[in-house]
């Protein structure tokens, strides 16, 4: 494994922190509200950050996404190369990729995911179309869907299907971390069936990577704030940070950050060069949920009275964290679909050595 940056993947990993740095400060990011940063959307299309990601890859993605969660950037980055340009240029048919992606590589058009399946929605295939269904359904909320012009949406059967969001009922629905999200209300609604039976596990698992690699990059932000905090805030005449309890709580979150980075970075690397990842990635949103939400709380809590507020800098991080906690599964959600997964498996290599 080596999951040193090429050339390109630094410079883009380089360029997306100039970005987010320069328009993701704490007072735009007040003035969004829970709404997303039109002009910082801008800037990242017009730097070509969104159409780079099908060249720099998985990994390179997850690099972006860490400068993007250091600034909890209101903008549907992750979710638009997540469930678009990713998703369609895996699984999108070749009429589907040259419709589609060009633009969503110039960020003129925004995907999002109604992610996992659930049983609200249902789909029917249409006999007179090899790609299309008819879609009703409901999903009680979608990241950044008053911000997309496309949902791919995943049915109870696990088929993946494209749909033009001007075509279903969207109504807004505020979450813990400002993401835009809204209710999909889809009653007979056309869709395009993206790629075959194994796209939505696939899907599924490249989201839950680059949602780690985001993860990783709020817990850093996180305890940016912390160490700058308790280096500067003195007690009894001593900069908190010389307390051996600082400290410790510090370096915990440290650890739990790089084991956060660590397992995002090496399910990535596995999906670029075509090896299997789908337990590499679980374990990577196993400890994006749960180090994840013990990092976000010790920023806040070593930022003591300050960290409450709501309107510090650091209780967005807060809020982030705990928002990806849940995204996607939960801990226990995760730990159990991978226990199951690798128990499939020893069974699989069982039965095969009997039948040896």
């Amino acid at each position: 494994m080596d999951f040193t940056p090429t050339e390109e993947q630094a410079a883009a990993r380089d360029l997306a922190g100039e970005v987010f740095g320069d328009l993701a400060t704490p007072e735009r990011l007040a003035a969004a509200g829970t709404g997303s940063d039109a002009e910082l959307w801008k800037a990242l299309c017009a730097a070509g950050l969104p159409g780079a990601v099908e060249d720099v890859g998985l990994l390179g993605l997850v690099l972006l996404l860490e400068e993007q969660g250091r600034a909890t950037a209101q903008v549907p980055f992750a979710a638009s190369c997540v469930y678009g340009l990713l998703a369609v240029a895996a699984h999108g048919s070749a009429e589907q990729r040259g419709r589609l992606l060009p633009a969503l590589r110039r960020g003129t058009a925004v995907a999002t995911g109604a992610f996992p399946a659930r049983s609200g929605v249902e789909a029917d295939p249409d006999p007179d179309g090899e790609l299309g269904g008819v879609l009703r359904g409901v999903v009680p909320w979608v990241p950044w869907l008053r911000d997309a012009t496309h949902v791919l949406v995943a049915a109870a059967d696990r088929g993946l299907w494209m749909v033009p969001v001007a075509d279903a009922r969207v109504e807004p629905v505020e979450l813990t971390a400002p993401w835009s999200a809204g209710r999909l209300t889809l009653d007979g609604i056309s869709g395009e069936r993206i790629g075959g039976p194994a796209a939505y596990e696939d899907v599924r698992a490249t989201a839950r990577t680059a949602f780690a690699g985001l993860q990783a990059g709020v817990c850093a932000g996180s305890l940016a704030r912390a160490v700058a905090h308790t280096n500067e805030r003195e007690q009894f005449g001593r900069p908190l940070a010389a307390k051996q309890g600082v400290q410790l709580r510090a370096a915990d979150a440290h650890m739990d950050t790089e084991a956060i980075r660590v397992t995002a970075y090496e399910a990535a690397w596995r999906r670029d060069t075509g090896l299997p990842y789908g337990t590499h990635a679980l374990t990577a949103a196993w400890w994006a949920s749960e180090a994840g939400k013990r990092v976000v709380h010790t920023g806040q809590h070593l930022h003591g009275g300050m960290g409450a507020d709501l309107g510090h800098p650091v209780h967005r991080h807060f809020l982030w964290g705990r928002q990806l906690d849940a995204y996607l599964g939960c801990g226990s959600e995760v730990l159990a679909e991978l226990g199951e997964l690798i128990a499939s498996g020893a069974r699989e290599a069982a039965q095969g050595v009997m039948e040896g």
